[in-house]
């Protein structure tokens, strides 16, 4: 009688801003449920600062984050993905830029946060949205303007001025759910907790049941990408909100990619 094969672990690296400190315990969570058959690994580059200065802008440079990829790529990994919202404001065309070039430098498949987002509503058929970050303005600004260039309105959003990075974590769920409660009153079809350094992912599921609306954290879109990028059912995640569940009912449909960025072929 043969034995039967055994199941390869899947392999996820995570690109992470270096002050962060809520989205590698949520994630490694999140991943629990897959024990030894899949696993989540995490590298870090400097970012300290969220705000339009050039100095900020300037922490989201290819160069650190390709020398993070590189190192992170060594653990022979099965996908990278950028952990990190920044695209939200600096524009989505610099994830498929970045994500293009860390596939070339590592041969592995990448995708991001935004990338991630920018799917789901898609599929969802998203056309208005509710918005709660912890960011200044001049951020909350562009990424709503970023967002109507898609055809998405935000039509609530909540903010908290703050230019982090490591702040944003310093403020507990219950304040994040406040937020997520006064954009829901505008009857958004769906709310973004934008931010990978936020406390959404926790009060996402009772939220959704209290409102009736799907609450999309940044921390539990990117898990639930990878995981079916991969190869791993995200509907095995359960009390992180319905995004697992709507991540693994559409990849069983064909509609999420095994990538979002081709692999080199030369």
């Amino acid at each position: 009688m043969t034995a039967p094969a055994k199941l390869l672990p899947r392999r996820v690296g995570m690109l992470t801003p270096s002050s962060n400190t809520v989205l590698e315990p949520y994630t490694s969570a999140m991943f629990a449920p897959f024990g030894e058959t899949g696993s989540v690994h995490f590298g870090r580059f400097r970012v300290v600062e969220i705000s339009l200065s050039q100095d900020s802008v300037s922490q989201f440079d290819d160069r650190p984050v390709l020398d993070a990829a590189e190192r992170l790529a060594e653990a022979q990994l099965d996908l990278i993905a950028w952990n990190g919202t920044s695209a939200a404001w600096l524009g989505l065309e610099r994830d498929r830029a970045l994500c293009s070039a860390i596939a070339a430098a590592t041969g592995m498949p990448t995708t991001s946060t935004m990338l991630a987002y920018d799917r789901l509503l898609r599929d969802m058929g998203v056309k208005t949205l509710g918005l709660v970050t912890p960011y200044l303005t001049e951020i909350q600004d562009r990424i709503i303007a970023n967002y109507a260039a898609r055809g998405i309105r935000v039509v609530a959003d909540a903010r908290l001025e703050d230019r982090g990075n490591f702040s944003f974590a310093t403020y507990g769920a219950e304040k994040v759910a406040g937020m997520v409660r006064d954009v829901a009153a505008a009857r958004p079809d769906a709310i973004a907790v934008i931010c990978t350094n936020f406390r959404g992912a926790p009060i996402a599921q009772a939220l959704e049941h209290e409102t009736g609306i799907p609450v999309i954290d940044s921390v539990a879109i990117t898990a639930a990408h990878c995981m079916a990028s991969v190869g791993l059912d995200p509907a095995r995640v359960t009390g992180w909100g319905s995004v697992f569940q709507r991540v693994a009912t559409l990849s069983k449909t064909g509609t999420n990619p095994a990538q979002d960025t081709p692999l080199p072929t030369d």
